[in-house]
């Protein structure tokens, strides 16, 4: 299969909800040696981006989002030890502990953000979901992380990454972490407002972003 096969196999499993596609596009990425990285980036990720972007619409309800993810972590369960060492062999361009914060149980958009994180060769210490300001902070220490970063995806649990800088204001911790905020709900205004160091709108930003806090071009 051409690349160009094994990245539209890739998005059209997700499309179609379809676990053992998604995960047999992915090995067969892997054996014509297709960078993991790329599998991700331009197979994956715009394919689970179309599908939340059709929920926003309500085009698709909660269980075709939920069946598009389980495709994707199919997918990724299979590329994600290749690109773990792939980037095995290079300089880690630094720590990032993620997570969504707490009250929102959401973690496509997180998850991805982690996966292009970690393929763009930063290590990720992913916290899940639910996260409480203070599990950050106590992950970072445990981490001597570089970057904190918080996805929220609803309105009314954006209002925790506010908390979450008051909280590392009032621990000594704001000047130690570079933090960077996303998520549906989020955008460049509300990040100002809050005093965050970042706002990604996707995966890809989110990289370009956490290379510039750290000075990295």
């Amino acid at each position: 299969m051409s690349k160009e096969e094994i990245l539209r196999e890739l998005r059209e499993g997700i499309l179609s909800y379809d676990e053992g596609r998604v995960k047999n596009a992915a090995r067969r990425a892997l054996e014509e040696g297709m960078d993991p990285f790329v599998a991700i980036k331009e197979g994956l990720t715009p394919a689970i981006r179309e599908v939340g972007e059709k929920f926003e619409r309500m085009e698709i309800f909660l269980p075709h989002l939920m069946m598009a993810a389980k495709a994707m972590e199919a997918g990724v369960e299979v590329l994600e030890p290749a690109l773990d060492k792939s980037q095995g062999q290079k300089v880690r361009l630094g720590k990032v502990v993620i997570g969504t914060v707490q009250g929102d149980i959401h973690s496509i958009g997180k998850n991805i953000v982690a996966m292009m994180l970690k393929a763009a060769g930063f290590e990720v210490i992913d916290l899940g979901v639910d996260v409480a300001v203070d599990k950050f902070i106590e992950a970072a220490e445990r981490a001597n992380a570089d970057i904190i970063a918080a996805s929220a995806l609803m309105s009314f649990t954006k209002v925790m990454q506010r908390d979450l800088v008051e909280y590392m204001k009032a621990v000594g911790a704001r000047q130690k972490y570079k933090l960077m905020v996303g998520g549906g709900p989020v955008n460049e205004e509300w990040a100002r407002e809050i005093g965050a160091d970042a706002y990604a709108e996707d995966a890809v930003k989110a990289v370009k972003a956490a290379k510039a806090l750290l000075g990295i071009s």
